[in-house]
C-alpha cells in the first residue's frame, strides 16, 4: 500500500440492496443446493459432484482410462452446468446424501447473502456485504477526485465479509464470516502498461495457463515477462501484480514449489474480466 501510494477506505458492512442489485449479486450470487429428501439436510450440489469425480479419478484404480477422462471433463466444465444438467449428472452417477445415503432433491439456486432491513421502518432492504469490492466501487468518484482525476490509481480495504454458505467446511477456509484484504487497481483502459513491471519481469514461478489445463498438462515454470510478451497474461499491470503477489506470499513463508498461479478457464471468467489468475497453495486440504 505504501510503495504504490494507494488510497485506503473503510466501508460499512451493511450494504443497501440497490448497490448489490446493480452489481448482480441479488440475482446471481447463488450456489446450487440439494436437500436430503428425508432429513432436509442441505448440500452444495457442485461439491457433491466434484468430490465424487475427484475420488474416482484419484482413488478408484478399477476405472478405465476412458471413464477417468470423462470425470476430468466433468470437473473442467461443471461450473457451466445448469440446475437441470447438474441434477442429471448427480442421478447418472447415483450420488446420494453423504451422511445418510438418502436420495437428493433436484438442485435449485440459493442466494448466499445475509439479508437484513435498514432503518426503523424495516422497509429498506439491505444485505451484509458478501465482499469488500462494492464499497470501493461506489466511492470511485471520490477516490478519483482525491487522485487528481487521474488514472491509474488504487484503493485498499481490509474488513469483514459474510456469506451464508450452504455447507461450511475445511476448518477456517469456508466459513460464514471472514476477513478480506482487497486492492482494487483502476487502470487506464487505453494504456495497461506499468512503470514498475521491469522490477518483477524476470521472476519465474509455476503458472498454469488455461491451454495446459484443457490439454491435461501440468503447471510449468514461466517467466512473468515472457508470459506477458506472449499474451499468456493479458497486460503489464496484471503481470506486475501477479509478480507482487508471488513475492508477498513467498516472503510469508509459502513454499515456492507448492505455489502456482492458475488462469481461469473460459467458463470460470467473470463477465467483466479480460483475464484472471488465482494464486493456489497446495496444502493438507
Amino acid at each position: 500500500i505504501l510503495e504504490e501510494n494507494m488510497l485506503e477506505v473503510d466501508c460499512p458492512c451493511v450494504t443497501p440492496e440497490v448497490v448489490l442489485k446493480a452489481s448482480g449479486h441479488v440475482d446471481k450470487f447463488t450456489d446450487l443446493m440439494v436437500k436430503d429428501e428425508k432429513t432436509g439436510t442441505c448440500y452444495r450440489a457442485d461439491h457433491l459432484l466434484k468430490d465424487y469425480c475427484t475420488d474416482k479419478v484419484e482413488k478408484d484404480l478399477t476405472i478405465s482410462a476412458e471413464k477417468a477422462a470423462e470425470f476430468k471433463d466433468v470437473l473442467a466444465v461443471m461450473e457451466d452446468y445448469s440446475p437441470e444438467e447438474l441434477g442429471a449428472k448427480l442421478k447418472e452417477y447415483g450420488i446420494t446424501a453423504p451422511d445418510t445415503k438418502n436420495p437428493l432433491s433436484d438442485p435449485y439456486p440459493f442466494n448466499l447473502m445475509f439479508q437484513t432491513s435498514i432503518g426503523p421502518s424495516g422497509l429498506i432492504p439491505g444485505y451484509m456485504r458478501p465482499e469488500t469490492a462494492q464499497g470501493i466501487f461506489v466511492n470511485f468518484k471520490d477516490l478519483y477526485y482525491y487522485n487528481g482525476r487521474k488514472l491509474p490509481f488504487a484503493a485498499a480495504q481490509i474488513g469483514q465479509a459474510f456469506r451464508n454458505e450452504i455447507s461450511p467446511r475445511q476448518g477456517l477456509l469456508r466459513v460464514r464470516e471472514f476477513t478480506l484484504a482487497e486492492i482494487e487497481h483502476f487502470v487506464d483502459p487505453e494504456n495497461k502498461s506499468h512503470p514498475k513491471f521491469p522490477d518483477v519481469s524476470k521472476l519465474e514461478f509455476l503458472m498454469f495457463p488455461r491451454e495446459e489445463q484443457m490439454s491435461g498438462q501440468s503447471a510449468k515454470k514461466l517467466c512473468i515477462g515472457e508470459a506477458v510478451a506472449k499474451g499468456t497474461v493479458n497486460n503489464e499491470t496484471l503481470g506486475y501484480f501477479i509478480g507482487r503477489v508471488y513475492l508477498f506470499l513467498t516472503r510469508l513463508g509459502i513454499d515456492k514449489e507448492r505455489l502456482r498461479f492458475r488462469q481461469h478457464l473460459a467458463n470460470e471468467m467473470a463477465h467483466y474480466a479480460a483475464d484472471c489468475w488465482d494464486a493456489e497453495i497446495e496444502s493438507s486440504y
